[in-house]
């Protein structure tokens, strides 16, 4: 693991409950960069290293759209650690 990953881990994970917000051991995660999720992991374990997915819509009561609305965020090409926000979804 090497200093970028160590940082990573002190994050909260989008999700997690506030009394355990911390990254799990063996789980995959990015960071989230921009938006009103900026900084938060989102845990993408399921998705293979090669291919980070499509694009994810992300419940929060912190965007445009208030409560019920949803952040969009898409892998950063060239970068398999972020997702960058897109904008957000009512």
């Amino acid at each position: 693991m090497d200093s970028e990953d160590e940082q990573l881990l002190r994050g909260r994970v989008y999700g997690r409950d506030h009394d355990d917000p911390g990254p799990r051991p063996g789980r995959r995660y990015v960071e989230l960069v921009g938006g009103p999720l900026d900084g938060l992991l989102l845990d993408i374990t399921g998705r293979t290293p090669d291919d980070p997915g499509a694009s994810v819509a992300l419940a929060t009561e912190l965007g445009r759209f208030g409560a019920g609305g949803r952040a969009v965020y898409a892998p950063r090409p060239g970068d398999r650690r972020r997702f960058d926000w897109v904008g957000d979804a009512p």
